[in-house]
Order: structure tokens, then C-alpha cells, then sequence
């Protein structure tokens, strides 16, 4: 495996640390910027917002620039967003920060799966992809909880600032370590892969997708204050259990990765179901230390178990659409990033206590059900969604099955993160 491709790793690193370290951050925050901590929570569905304009947006807009200079470019515009958050003189600049930051990591992610996947022979994408995705998961385990650490003992800001440095370091491998990747020869053609929005199983995969994602992140958004404020544990306790999350994420990323291509359906289902009877528990026993703690590691394995099944359900009803498959995923769970946090906040906001963000995402996560129960009824009727309509739209069998394999149901696919160039 080449060690460009482990420097991409490091960059997602720093890129899933800045995206996820808010929640154990919201109540220094929001005290230091004269905000609720509802308001607060917005900035984490900002960041979310930018993920789902930006990976679309800019996934089609570097098509032909070359993609050694792009990552550069992207790496750059992310590390200077993590120093304005960490300068930002008020709440707009912030949140204003969190955005462009947000544009960039899209970005990061849509080319840097496409170099890495150019770096290395057919038989080993799969496994180059790991080592990206990888950096995500270390980022849920390692830089999320060190993000809350070093808001609780140096300050909000100085979280920011470790990200800004991790992301020099970053820089700096990718200026000396990444190649120059020639452009493909044939460019996508775009109208053809816009074709796959017409399909009513591709709109099923986003809803699905943002359903499950936004119940889970309504509930983890606001984590750290209903550890503190219900249940009673003392702030320092925050890290060590946003890291139990992320060890639960790392541990139900690989379960899910082994099963979701055989048992797509079952993996769905099943996961989702969990997450339901997870965030119910954690609202009524919200109260109680014990079991917060162990919902937190049951939350983060039932929502990345989830995940790869929810990857490969896109790319197979989107396999039209090898620019846009990996964009669209990215959107669907961002999208659900977005919506989590606002419904949590809007509860909250109604003096409806930190709990009820668990009700509010079990919902989400019901609906998520109901439609996966219309997908497979669809299914089953004989509309799989675009396997076969891809053949029809994609010429020279560039969208095939065989081009989503090796990604469809890995680990690998977690996280929401584009896994095709």
C-alpha cells in the first residue's frame, strides 16, 4: 500500500475530528459566545449543510483540474477554516468558519478517494479505501474525545487549533508524498448520471440514509450536556465517553462491513431497529450513569453497523452513476446531520429537556424503518432500483455491478464518506 495513501488517512483524520468534535465542545462553547447551547448545536449542522452542498458541488467541479493541486487546494482552505474557528471573535464568524471548512472536506473526500483508488491495482481499492475510512474511525475514537479534552482543561478554541496543526501536518504529506495522478481519458457524462434522480429506490437510499443518521446525531449532538446536566457525571467524564461511542463505531463498522452484502436488508433492519430501542432507552434512563454509558457504546455500534449497508444500498440503486453515487451519500448522511441537531435543538428550545433529543431521534429512526420496509416491498415487486436501468444509461459498461464491488458491503463504506472517484 503506498504511503500517499496513508497520508490521505491522516488528512481524513483531521477532517472527521473537526466534523464530530462539537458535541463534546457545545456548553463551553455556547457559554463563551453568549448563546443557547440549541444555538450552539447549529454549528454542528452547519458543517453539515457545507458537506451536503459541497460533495455534489465540488465533486463535479474538479472533475478536469488536476487532482494532486485539489488536494492541496482543499487541505489549505480546511486548516485556515480550523484557525478562523479558533480566532472567531463571535458566533457568526464561527459558524461562518464551519462552513467553508465544511465545502472543503467535501471536496477533500470526493478527490481523495478517487487518488487513492488510482494509486493502487483493482484487486486492492477496497482495501486503500480502509485505510481512508480508517482515518474517520480513529477520528471517532482518538481526536473527538481529545477535541473534548482539551476544551475542558485549555479552552474551546484550543481544540480547534490541534486540528489546524493536524492539518499542516497533513499539508505537508500531501505536498511531499502525493503524485501526480493523470485526468481519465473519458470524461463522466454528467446528464447520463443525473438520470439516476428519476429512480424512486435512489430517493428511498437519501431518505433512508438522512432518517437513520439525523436520529441517531439528534440525540449524540447534545450528548455531553445531558451526561452532565441529567445524568449527573462530572464534565471530565465527556471524552472518555464520546470515545466509548466511537469504540462502539469502530467495533459496528467492522460487524456491519462482514454482513451487509449478503444480508443488505437484514443488516438495515436490524440496525436500524437497535438504534430505535437505543435512543428510547437513553430517554428513559437518562438519568441514571450506568446505563448512559453503556447506550453511548450500544448507539455507536448500532449506527456504524448500519452504515455500510446503507453505502451499498446507494451504490447499487445509483451504479448509473459513478461521479455522483459517493456525492449523493454524502448528502443523504449530512443530511440527517443537519436535521438531528435542528430537531434536538427545537426540543429543547420548547423546555422539553436534554432527554427528549433521544425521543425526538427515535422517531427519526422509525421513519427510517418505514421506509426501508417500502424499499424492500419495491424490491420484492421487481423495481430494485437502477442495477438494471444502468446498463441503459452508463455506456461501455463503465457503471456495471462489478465497478461497486469492491466497496459495496466493506467496512470501508462507512461514515457517509464517498468511496468511488
Amino acid at each position: 500500500m503506498p504511503l500517499a495513501v496513508y497520508i490521505l488517512g491522516l488528512s481524513v483524520f483531521a477532517l472527521g475530528t473537526s466534523e464530530f468534535m462539537l458535541s463534546g465542545l457545545l456548553p463551553p462553547i455556547a457559554d463563551d459566545m453568549n448563546v443557547s447551547i440549541p444555538q450552539a448545536g447549529l454549528l454542528i449542522s452547519a458543517f453539515a449543510i457545507g458537506m451536503v452542498v459541497g460533495a455534489p458541488l465540488l465533486a463535479v467541479a474538479t472533475l478536469r483540474l488536476p487532482r494532486r493541486t485539489t488536494l492541496i487546494a482543499l487541505i489549505s482552505v480546511f486548516g485556515l477554516g480550523q484557525v478562523a474557528g479558533a480566532l472567531a471573535p463571535t458566533y457568526e464568524v464561527l459558524f461562518a468558519s464551519r462552513v467553508v471548512s465544511a465545502l472543503a472536506c467535501a471536496g477533500f473526500w470526493a478527490v481523495g478517494a478517487a487518488v487513492a483508488i488510482a494509486m493502487v491495482p483493482v484487486n486492492q481499492r477496497a482495501r486503500a479505501m480502509a485505510v481512508m475510512i480508517g482515518g474517520l474511525s480513529i477520528a471517532n475514537v482518538l481526536g473527538v474525545p481529545m477535541g473534548a479534552f482539551l476544551g475542558e482543561h485549555l479552552g474551546w478554541r484550543s481544540a480547534f487549533w490541534a486540528v489546524g496543526v493536524a492539518s499542516a501536518v497533513a499539508l505537508v504529506g500531501v505536498v511531499t508524498r502525493i503524485p501526480y495522478i493523470p485526468l481519465p481519458e473519458k470524461k463522466p457524462q454528467l446528464r447520463q448520471e443525473l438520470a439516476i434522480y428519476r429512480d424512486r429506490q435512489v430517493w428511498l437510499a437519501i431518505v433512508i440514509t438522512a432518517l437513520a443518521a439525523g436520529g441517531v446525531f439528534c440525540a449524540f449532538s447534545y450528548l455531553a450536556p445531558l451526561l452532565t446536566d441529567v445524568a449527573g457525571l462530572d464534565s471530565g467524564w465527556v471524552p472518555w465517553i464520546l470515545g466509548l461511542f466511537g469504540v462502539g463505531a469502530l467495533i459496528g463498522t467492522t460487524i456491519g462491513g462482514r454482513v451487509a452484502d449478503a444480508h443488505l436488508f437484514g443488516v438495515l433492519l436490524s440496525g436500524i431497529t437497535a438504534s430505535t430501542v437505543f435512543l428510547a432507552a437513553l430517554a428513559l434512563f437518562a438519568s441514571s450513569q450506568v446505563a448512559v454509558v453503556a447506550l453511548a457504546f450500544l448507539l455507536g455500534l448500532s449506527a456504524f453497523f448500519t452504515a455500510p449497508a446503507l453505502n451499498a444500498r446507494m451504490f447499487n440503486v445509483a451504479g448509473a452513476a459513478p461521479t455522483l453515487a459517493g456525492a449523493t451519500t454524502t448528502a443523504a448522511f449530512n443530511l440527517g446531520n443537519t436535521s438531528g441537531p435542528w430537531l434536538g435543538g427545537t426540543v429543547i428550545d420548547a423546555d422539553l429537556g436534554f432527554a427528549s433529543t433521544a425521543w425526538a431521534g427515535a422517531a427519526m429512526t422509525l421513519l427510517a424503518l418505514a421506509a426501508v420496509a417500502v424499499a424492500l416491498r419495491l424490491q420484492r415487486g421487481g423495481d430494485g432500483g437502477g442495477l438494471v436501468r444502468s446498463r441503459l444509461i452508463a455506456k461501455g459498461g463503465a457503471a456495471r455491478g462489478e465497478r461497486t464491488a469492491p466497496v459495496a458491503g466493506t467496512a470501508e463504506c462507512a461514515a457517509g464518506s464517498p468511496t468511488q472517484p
